[in-house]
């Protein structure tokens, strides 16, 4: 018996989320989503109980494309679900678990692999984070209730561990009954509650300003004087203190993006039964979507969570760490890049000497912000192919769902060979290109830093999944009207 025949009923036993039987309306669809929506928002308001205020949130640099919220039951967010995704992705990739996964029960074993190792990840990330001090009891409330400090510890873990189970069956939720994805939802949730933060938040940070970009601009009329303002200095001031770049970079990504999506490739389709029914397959440049940036980030936030813990631990041998930030060693160069103050010289100095570390040469921040761009898009490049294959999008399924709705390319056999050989000269091609400009968009990005400090990958996947939410509704009102389409998108 083969490894996956021994997994296979295993994985067919784990809970889950019910399909529908039948086609699910458009609006109850859209009431799936929102309910998920507002219960998402709402358990990210509940406090872990027992949790001390001296905790500290490894994936505070990384909430933008982690979702979930610091001290909640949102705790881990989508990290187990996106770490669970690259673990896979990576071994699928890489042929050690061999699977087609143009074939339904390898597709259905790919999920059910997924799922289980979910489970997995949400004890792999829970546990560090209380083993290494990080998550930490209050023990206040522990003599209070009479009880041990593990005791607190204990509960804690398994409120964490309850929440991460919530976060994926509500992406169950979604995906099976609502629209888009619920990985997709909450990472727009997050964004969106920060942009908004970013805007109107009167709050002062380090320096005595407001957070928001509002209460700061006018706080600096108030209080700042406008000779200094026109000066050298006053000019940096204002577009990296006082939030100008933030705000001309995040309306231009948002344009850009919505730009980028429109920008495909068009193959003619005609029916083979009904003469004059004619259509257009769309291969969009970016054809695998933002998504794989999330894998990116987070296969880099997993990477400074190990030297984290190590450093902790008195192992430095990889980099130190200033907080959760880190300030030497191989850990600095392997960090993404956040804002202008990971990589303009003076604010890098300001940074790093605020931390009291040895401020990096000029080649040290040019090398960190190499190895972050190559990051990005060999990484973009690799995981959108890994991404294509693992969800159906390649060249062979792509032309069976085409065959199994009746259409054709003109001009070739019907056949799902014929439509395959057209496929392949497209998809892989656009897939690569598109993965390595999604990247260096995202770099671009992270270097100019945006408002409410989402990060340039935060806002770039907002911003995507926000439109592709657009199509999804506006495919499925179509499919509403027209119950003809759906055949061609597998749903009854």
């Amino acid at each position: 018996m083969s490894l996956k025949d021994s997994l296979e009923p295993i994985f067919n036993k784990l809970p889950a989320v019910a399909s529908p039987e039948g086609h699910v309306h458009f609006k109850n669809k859209l009431m799936w989503t929102l309910g998920i929506l507002v219960l998402y928002f709402a358990l990210a308001n509940v406090p872990l109980f027992g949790l001390s205020s001296d905790s500290i949130d490894l994936f505070e640099s990384y909430r933008a494309f982690f979702a979930g919220a610091s001290g909640s039951l949102m705790l881990l967010g989508i990290g187990p679900i996106v770490t669970a995704s690259i673990v896979l992705q990576l071994l699928v990739g890489a042929d050690v678990i061999k699977l087609d996964m143009s074939d339904p029960s390898d597709q259905a074993f790919f999920q059910g692999a997924q799922k289980f190792m979910v489970f997995v990840m949400i004890i792999l990330e829970a546990l560090p984070q209380i083993a290494g001090g990080y998550i930490q009891p209050d023990q206040a409330l522990a003599s209070t209730l009479g009880i041990s400090i593990g005791a607190i510890t204990f509960i804690i873990f398994i409120q964490i561990c309850i929440g991460g189970l919530l976060v994926l069956f509500m992406d169950e939720v979604v995906s099976k009954w609502g629209i888009g994805s619920g990985v997709g939802l909450f990472i727009v949730a997050g964004v969106s509650q920060q942009i908004v933060t970013g805007l109107f938040n009167w709050a002062t940070d380090s320096s005595g300003l407001p957070t928001g970009l509002f209460p700061k601009w006018i706080y600096i009329v108030q209080n700042v004087g406008a000779d200094y303002l026109f000066s050298g200095d006053g000019i940096t001031f204002m577009l990296v203190r006082g939030g100008i770049l933030a705000l001309i970079s995040t309306v231009m990504i948002f344009l850009f993006v919505v730009y980028v999506e429109s920008t495909r490739i068009e193959i003619p389709l005609a029916h083979s039964a009904v003469r004059g029914a004619r259509g257009k397959f769309p291969v969009k440049l970016i054809y695998a979507s933002v998504l794989p940036m999330i894998l990116v980030r987070a296969l880099q936030a997993n990477i400074q969570m190990i030297g984290l813990l190590l450093s902790s631990k008195g192992i430095t041998f990889l980099g130190e760490f200033s907080g959760s930030k880190p300030i030497n060693g191989l850990m600095y160069y392997l960090a993404p890049i956040h804002s202008p103050y990971d990589w303009i010289p003076s604010l890098v100095r300001e940074t790093f000497t605020s931390y009291g570390a040895p401020v990096p040469a000029i080649w040290q921040i040019v090398l960190h912000v190499f190895v972050d761009a190559t990051f990005l898009i060999v990484g973009g490049i690799i995981f959108a192919l890994f991404w294509i294959e693992t969800t159906g999008m390649g060249a062979k399924p792509t032309a069976q769902k085409i065959f199994n709705s009746g259409m054709q390319i003109p001009g070739f056999r019907r056949n799902i060979g014929s439509i395959e050989k057209v496929m392949i000269r497209y998809i892989p091609k656009v897939t690569v290109i598109g993965g390595a400009f999604i990247g260096l968009l995202t770099l671009i990005a992270s270097l100019l830093g945006t408002l409410g400090s989402t990060s340039g990958t935060g806002l770039l996947l907002a911003v995507s999944i926000v439109y592709r939410l657009y199509e999804d509704i506006a495919s499925e009102q179509m499919m509403e009207m027209h119950p003809m389409i759906r055949s061609f998108f597998g749903q009854e």
